[in-house]
Formats: C-alpha cells, structure tokens, sequence
C-alpha cells in the first residue's frame, strides 16, 4: 500500500481528532460515575 504525503496527513487528521473525541468521551464517562458514587453536598 503506497499512499501520498496528502492521504497520510488526512489519515493522520482523521485518526488524531477521533482518538481525541473518544478520549474525551471516555473521561465524561468516568466523571459521571464518579458523580453517582460521590454525590455533592452542601456544607450547613
């Protein structure tokens, strides 16, 4: 497979920003959970 400088940096922009999303999306994920075990409370 022999693929050009253009078709290499497209690849590489796809696969930077999906990486980047998914990450993210993992992280909210976990933050939510977090959220349901640690439930905030006010201080009285």
């Amino acid at each position: 497979m022999n693929m050009d400088n253009w078709t290499f940096g497209i690849t590489m922009v796809v696969v930077g920003m999906g990486g980047t999303v998914l990450t993210l999306w993992i992280l909210s994920l976990f933050m939510g959970i977090l959220k349901r075990i640690f439930p905030y409370k006010e201080e009285k």
